[in-house]
């Protein structure tokens, strides 16, 4: 299973545009998590390859502003399989786009519940 997360790992790089900022001119909150669960479900879908829904976010950490004008990167691997439902964390890390400089800035965990056609929960993955 190891292999199957290593392969599942999205990596997702932005460009922090005045169109995604607030009047501090850093990124909407609200942007970086539909960027998150939108990264995660990358990484999800590659894991399983099933039908899937969002059914939480964990605590989510803001620990620095992303400011207009820098890079975003997301990185979301897969950190819990369940029977019908698996985990992702979700990271993102922001880059000055003319320095060597690099920091952690939003860490999340998203959970999503594999689906059936009608919705009904089925199994996430089988070694089979």
């Amino acid at each position: 299973m190891l292999a199957r997360i290593d392969k599942s790992e999205a990596r997702v790089i932005k460009a922090i545009f005045p169109s995604n900022t607030n009047h501090h001119n850093t990124l909407f909150g609200g942007d970086a998590l539909a960027w998150m669960d939108e990264t995660a479900f990358i990484a999800a879908t590659r894991f399983c390859r099933k039908s899937l829904v969002t059914v939480s976010s964990d605590r989510i950490d803001f620990k620095k502003a992303i400011p207009a004008g820098s890079l975003a990167e997301l990185i979301a691997r897969v950190i819990h399989v369940g029977n019908t439902s698996l985990k992702v964390e979700v990271n993102i890390f922001v880059e000055d786009m003319y320095k060597d400089e690099r920091e952690h800035a939003i860490r999340g965990v998203f959970t999503f519940v594999a689906v059936d056609e009608n919705r009904n929960p089925v199994k996430v993955w089988s070694n089979c």
